[in-house]
Order: structure tokens, then C-alpha cells, then sequence
């Protein structure tokens, strides 16, 4: 069978974090990687929702045109998953006329079989915007839980779906007035006339494609409380034109139109897209989610389908996460909160780190919690002490003892019972990825690094090798092929470390047939080992936690002050040091140690005007007692002081209406400030350092690290 798989369209208008990441398009990309690894035809397919409310929503705040919002975010989202090494074999986008002609050929066909209906209600209404108001534009109290931000299409707290006439006290999002109720017509998709047929197939689809439990568990409680007509148009210009009079200022419903979305970002990059999408004896249908989005592909999506008669591909695997959250919260990029895709590349983090931890911490059956302790902890633990260890030891000894060459020798009892169990773990393994068990594969791999490292251990070939080097090289020979099955098995989660592993070993395929095998390579040498990754510093995990954390950073805690330099001398014990006299308008001038020498000649140090940070705790350098520091900025071993030429000794630098009070500080606090130079100007955070109300600048640095 064909393997058909999808992870759930991210709204184009935001930036996709952790959670997002890993519910739809980590988890589907791993599973689409083993897929090609065992051979099979498979087709990964996502892209961008373009359409609806958010778009508009986004467009208005940001005071530029849909389109422009979509083209904006379309790129960010692109980025980021290359970033992750996300393989798409299709990644496109919903705001295009072969989306515009399949939807429409859809609502036909539901039509024609009498399954849409035309219902007059009353909607939100603002007066004071003159539209009638989508979901998204309404918020109010939630008449379930409470809860005070629900939207007018679902609670994020409780998780119920709304209409946004349910809300209490509702609110027009984009004026803050009470709505009013207005009549208007829409189209309705009657769910109640195809229930049975819906549940029919999705009994056979759950059983044979073996859903995730909270997807049945969802889809019976949908089917259990009976299907409701549910609208598919809305009152809104962004979307995908009604094709049906009377509704030409109308458009269809994002939940009905998304979904669709697979399909038609299929056929306009594939010409045999039929012979995906409308093949169900060949292919088979997996797709990837977090929960929130289970009825839209187990109910709406699906009866959509079935109720057009024809022969369409059906969901034959459903993988819905529960939530990730953040530290103790949820993500929040407005006030930020949390790690958004933009962020990892800027952790320095190596990717597949990332993507170890979030595959590892999966929240299959429970919410879980991205924890950067935990993060470096399971990292360092987990992966880089256990498959890092075993990787090159391995691979080190083999070349330090045998010159890295690999031999089948006839095997030992105890060899030939390690690689019995070692071909039993991997045949599970297999087993485990063919259901979708991603989280609990990973862990067999871990396990399996365990098992080697043991192996290693208990075989001592470092003594062995003394009195029987024969058994020693074969012990390390196995190992070397463990190795090696374990850099494919990898390759779904980690791709660069699999790749890299490989290529220690001098090979290149990476075909899942070779998992638990252990001969075929008798005579091989392999490259040159390298260690896989350095630990990491623990100490970074509460920085880290700080950075994300929403907690603005404190300006106030650093005393920054114009100076001028009226001494200039080298420092008796350093060549690479002067000892300067500083005037920051104090009583007597301060002693500073600075590291220029390289960078500028006395001369053009005396009387120039700097900035010192005058609360750093004093230092001993040298034998020189330092009370303060000028400040540089560094790029590429390139240094440049900031220009201070219109400012007078004493004044002090500002950030925005931040209040500075200062107390001694440390070299590690001052480092830990967020001080830098963009586009020429001294920043704190996102914000100008600023003297007397005018900027801080540089000439020569227009970007930099601040020291």
C-alpha cells in the first residue's frame, strides 16, 4: 500500500511553536522518513491555511492586505521547518484557484446530494464596524467553563467548540463593543443525514487503522450526541468564493474548506494526484495532529467526502497528540512565552537535539511539558551518554586497535546470543514504527544503546584483546554493526546524526533493511571517528528558562555612563592592556583596565568619549584595581567603540522609561544583559540605548556583540 500522509495545515498567521511542532509536523515527518526507509511509495503532504478569520484578523492589526499577511508568514513557516529538517515531499498553501475549484467541486456534489441545507439565524453583529463578525472576531465568557478569553469558535481552556452567539458578555475584537444579533443565510452541511454511513466507516477505520485513543474517543462522543447541520459559509471577503446566487458576498467556512487543502495542494504540484487521492485500494491515509483538530478529521472532513458519492481516499490512520505545554504555562508569543520555531536556530542548539527531546517527550496520552532542565538533562542522560557513548568508543577502538577494519568472524556463544536479542529488539522496533509508536520507539533505540554499551562493558575487549585479540576484534565488529543499525534506525528522528554516524562508518545507504543486520561489511574500514555531540552546559538550561520566560529583561540593574578618557597609559604588566583614567563625572576620575591596545593607539584614546559601566564590582587586573569597564562593540574580532562625541561625562544612558537602580554587579550579570548593536545603534533587548533622548551609535560595527 501507498502511504498517504498529512500533518494538520498550521494557520499561516503565526509563527509555529514547540507544540505545534511537534503535535502536526515533527511527528508526521519522522513516520513519513521510516516510510521511505522501508521502501514503501509514500507522499508527505502539508502547507500553509491561508483562509478565514485569523488571516483577517492578522491583516487588520498589522495594517496590510491578506494576501500580504499570507505571503509574510507563508515564508516564515517554510523557514522554520527547513530549519528542522522537516521533508515534505509537498509543502504548499490553501490561497490558490486549484484550492478554490476542488472546494467548490466538493460543495457541488454535497449539494446535488442533498445534504446542504439553508438555514436564517441571528449572527453577531457590530454596528459601529457595519460586518457581521466571524468567530474569531468575538470574544466573551465561555458558558461552560467560564472561562473570560474564550473565542466565538472554541474555548482554549475547556476545549468546547462555540458559536460566538453562545459567548457571555461578547466583545467585537476589533472595536471592543457589545455585538448586537442580525439575521443573515447560510449554507449548512447536514452531518445528520450521513451519520450512519460516518459511522460505519469510521468504525472500520478505527479498527483496521488502529486510531490514537483520544481520537476515538472523540469521534464517539461526536457521534453518540447525534451530528448537527453545522454552517459552511461565512460573512468574511478572505476566503473561497459560495458558488451559488444570492451568495456572492459570502465565503466558505475555513473548518469546511482547510481539510481540502491536502487534496488541492496535492493536485497542483502532482499531475497523478488522482492516484493518490482518489485511489483507496492502493493508498492509505495517515495523518497527524494535536487533539483540538480530531472532528474536523474524523467527522466534518470525512463526511464531506462520503457524502459526495465518489470514490475518494479515506483516513485510514489518525495520530492526534494531546498539548505540549511550556515550563508551568502555555505558549505565548505576545508576551513571550515559550520557545516558537524562529528561536531554536538561535539557541545554538544543534537541530536534532530539538527534535530528540520533543519526539522523546511526545505527549501521546497525557499533556506534557517542554522543561528545559529536563531538556539538557534527558539530552545529556539519554542520548549523548548512552548512543554518543557507544558510537565512539566503538568506532575509536576499532580504528585505534584494528585499524578500523570490520571482520565476520565465526561468532562465539555469547556473540551469537547478543546479536539474537539484538535482532529481536530491532524486528520490534519495525513493529512499533509500523503502528505509529513514535514516542515508545525512540525508546527502543535508547534501549538498544544500552544494551551495547553493556555489551561493551561486559566483554572487556580491552583485555580480551591481551590474550584472544581474535574474539576482541570480533566483539568490536558487532558493536560496529550495532553501530550502524542504529544510525538507520535514527535516521527517521535524527537525520543529521544518523547521517553523520554513517559517514564515520564510511557507508551511505541507510535502508531500513539493514536494522539488525550483522554481517556483509567483513573486510570494510571505516572513517574517522568523531564525537556526535558535546555535552550540554547545564549551567545554560536557567538562562535559557529566564530568556523565555516573559520576564522583560531589567536595564535597571546596569549603571551606564558617559565617559572621557583623560589619561592614557600601558599597563606595566600586560602588553595587550592599557591603564586608563576616566572622567564619568564624578568627584575623582576612575581607574578602568581595558583591553584596546590592539585596536587603538593612545593617541587616539585621549579625550574621547566612551561608555563605562560604572556598577561593575571592582577587579583586580593585573595589579591594577579596575572600578568600572568601557564598553566595546565586537564582531569578528573587529572592535569599535560606540560614539559618544555629543555627550558630556556623567550622563547616563537610558533604555525607554525603565528606572535604573543599580547595585554592584558581576562580570556574569553584565554578560547575561542583552546588550548588543543592530543596524548601528546600541540595543538593550529589542530597545535604543539612548542619551539625553538620542541614540547611541556606531560607524563602522552596524551589527555585534556589546562587551
Amino acid at each position: 500500500m501507498k502511504k498517504l500522509i498529512t500533518s494538520a495545515l498550521p494557520y499561516v498567521n503565526n509563527v509555529p511553536h514547540l507544540g505545534n511542532i511537534i503535535g502536526c509536523v515533527l511527528s508526521a515527518d519522522a513516520y513519513a522518513r521510516f516510510c521511505r526507509s522501508r521502501g514503501y511509495e509514500t507522499l508527505y503532504v502539508c502547507g500553509t491555511d491561508e483562509y478565514g478569520t485569523a488571516t483577517e484578523n492578522r491583516a487588520r492589526e498589522e495594517g496590510i492586505s491578506p494576501r500580504q499577511v499570507c505571503d509574510k508568514y507563508h515564508e516564515i513557516h517554510k523557514s522554520i521547518y527547513k530549519d528542522f529538517n522537516i521533508s515534505f515531499d509537498i509543502f504548499g498553501r490553501t490561497s490558490t484557484e486549484t484550492q478554490t475549484q476542488i472546494a467548490q467541486s466538493i460543495f457541488r456534489d454535497l449539494e446535488q446530494n442533498g445534504l446542504i441545507s439553508e438555514h436564517t439565524s441571528q449572527r453577531t453583529f457590530c454596528e459601529k464596524d457595519n460586518i457581521f463578525l466571524a468567530d474569531r472576531f468575538v470574544e466573551g465568557t465561555c458558558p461552560y467553563c467560564s472561562f473570560e478569553n474564550a473565542r466565538g469558535d472554541q474555548c482554549d481552556q475547556c476545549g468546547k467548540l462555540l458559536e460566538p452567539e453562545n459567548l457571555l458578555s461578547a466583545k467585537c475584537k476589533i472595536c471592543g463593543n457589545e455585538p448586537v444579533l442580525k439575521e443573515t443565510s447560510h449554507l449548512y452541511l447536514e452531518l445528520g443525514l450521513i451519520q450512519e454511513k460516518l459511522a460505519d466507516w469510521a468504525r472500520e477505520s478505527w479498527e483496521n487503522g488502529n486510531w490514537t485513543r483520544n481520537a476515538v474517543k472523540t469521534t464517539i462522543s461526536w457521534l453518540e450526541k447525534g451530528l448537527q447541520a453545522r454552517p459552511i459559509t461565512r460573512d468574511l471577503t478572505w476566503g473561497i468564493p459560495v458558488p451559488k446566487p444570492g451568495y456572492e458576498k459570502k465565503v466558505f467556512y475555513v473548518w469546511f474548506d482547510a481539510p481540502i487543502g491536502y487534496i488541492s495542494i496535492t493536485a497542483r504540484d502532482r499531475k497523478n494526484w488522482k492516484d493518490w487521492w482518489q485511489n483507496p485500494e492502493e493508498t492509505r491515509l495517515y495523518q497527524f495532529m494535536a487533539k483540538d483538530n480530531i472532528p474536523f478529521h474524523t467527522v466534518i472532513f470525512p463526511a464531506s467526502l462520503l457524502g459526495t458519492g465518489k470514490n475518494w481516499t479515506m483516513l485510514h490512520h489518525i495520530n492526534s497528540t494531546e498539548y505540549l505545554n511550556y515550563e508551568d504555562t502555555k505558549f505565548s508569543k505576545s508576551i513571550n512565552i515559550g520557545v516558537f520555531g524562529d528561536d531554536v536556530k538561535k539557541t545554538g542548539i544543534p537541530v536534532d537535539l530539538w527534535r530528540f527531546y520533543l519526539l522523546a517527550n511526545r505527549p501521546e496520552k497525557n499533556d506534557s511539558t517542554f522543561n528545559w532542565q529536563d531538556f539538557f538533562e534527558k539530552v545529556n542522560s539519554e542520548f549523548i551518554d548512552n548512543i554518543g557513548n557507544l558510537v565512539n568508543r566503538t568506532l575509536v577502538y576499532l580504528k585505534k586497535n584494528f585499524n578500523g577494519e570490520i571482520r565476520d568472524f565465526s561468532l562465539s556463544a555469547i556473540h551469537i546470543d547478543f546479536v539474537e536479542q539484538c535482532e529481536k529488539e530491532f524486528s520490534d522496533l519495525t513493529g512499533a514504527l509500523e503502528a505509529v509508536r513514535l514516542r515508545e520507539s525512540l525508546r527502543m533505540i535508547l534501549s538498544i544503546g544500552n544494551m551495547g554499551n553493556k555489551f561493551f562493558q561486559d566483554m572487556a575487549p580491552w583485555d580480551k584483546v591481551k590474550t584472544d585479540p581474535v574474539h576482541a576484534h570480533s566483539t568490536v565488529s558487532l558493536l560496529v554493526y550495532l553501530v550502524r543499525s542504529i544510525a538507520v534506525a535514527l535516521e527517521p528522528f535524527m537525520p543529521e546524526t544518523s547521517s553523520k554516524i554513517i559517514a564515520m562508518l564510511n557507508l551511505s545507504d541507510l535502508q531500513w533493511s539493514l536494522t539488525g543486520a550483522f554481517k556483509g561489511l567483513d573486510g570494510h574500514t571505516i572513517g574517522n571517528p568523531e564525537i556526535l555531540f558535546p555535552k550540554l552546559d547545564a549551567r545554560l538550561a536557567e538562562n535559557f528558562r529566564k530568556k523565555f520566560s516573559g520576564e522583560q529583561p531589567d536595564f535597571g540593574k546596569l549603571q551606564l555612563k558617559a565617559g572621557q578618557i583623560i589619561e592614557v597609559k600601558k599597563h606595566s604588566a600586560s602588553d595587550r592592556l592599557y591603564h586608563l583614567t576616566v572622567n564619568i563625572g564624578e568627584d575623582s576620575p576612575r581607574c578602568i583596565v581595558a583591553g584596546l591596545v590592539n585596536h587603538y593607539s593612545p593617541e587616539q584614546l585621549m579625550n574621547r568619549m566612551v561608555i563605562v559601566l560604572a556598577n561593575l564590582k571592582p577587579a583586580e587586573i593585573r595589579g591594577v584595581r579596575s572600578l568600572g569597564m568601557v564598553l566595546v562593540c565586537e564582531k569578528r574580532n573587529k572592535m569599535e567603540l560606540p560614539d559618544c562625541s555629543p555627550f558630556k561625562p556623567g550622563q547616563v544612558v537610558a533604555v525607554g522609561d525603565q528606572e535604573v537602580n543599580p547595585s554592584e554587579i558581576t562580570i556574569e550579570e553584565f554578560k547575561a544583559a542583552p546588550l548588543r548593536i543592530e543596524n548601528g545603534l546600541l540595543m538593550f533587548d529589542n530597545q535604543p540605548c539612548t542619551i539625553n533622548g538620542l541614540p547611541v551609535k556606531t560607524h563602522v560595527l552596524k551589527n555585534g556583540k556589546v562587551r
